[in-house]
């Protein structure tokens, strides 16, 4: 490179994802040596008629912990308890995989509510986020460490 690099906003933040994903990922093997590698997690849910994914839950299981980066159960299927069993899966995939804990945070009192019937306790929360609510960090044991 002859010239320095130049830094600037872009509207196209699907092209630059990828690639921040990737020499993250490539670096993170640096932190994580000697642990599994990590493994990107997908559940969804379909609907019947079209088999095409409406909603679901997509995560992340490195260094012995699940990241549930994002749930999202349509407005017509909720209270038939679909996010529980996402959640179910999810974990049930990491405790498979090595996972000894988990980890969410949502902005929705309703998901609040669930998640901590579901055993997950609020370690972090960001106030006014937006302003005049809260972003909360949940956590779960899963199992043992090691």
């Amino acid at each position: 490179m002859t010239q320095p690099p130049t830094i600037a906003l872009i509207d196209e933040v699907s092209a630059l994802q990828p690639i921040l994903r990737k020499g993250l990922r490539e670096f993170n093997k640096t932190l994580f040596a000697g642990h599994p590698p990590g493994r990107d997690l997908a559940i969804a849910i379909r609907d019947p008629e079209r088999d095409e994914p409406v909603g679901g839950l997509c995560g992340r299981m490195n260094g012995g912990w699940l990241a549930i980066e994002l749930i999202f159960v349509p407005e017509a299927l909720r209270g038939l308890g679909l996010a529980t069993r996402l959640i179910a899966m999810a974990e049930d995939e990491a405790r498979n995989q090595g996972c000894h804990s988990a980890w969410i945070d949502t902005l929705n009192p309703k998901a609040l509510v669930l998640y901590r019937r579901l055993g997950y306790e609020v370690f972090g929360e960001l106030k006014d986020y937006p302003i005049g609510g809260s972003r909360f960090f949940l956590q779960k044991k899963l199992g043992p460490v090691g």
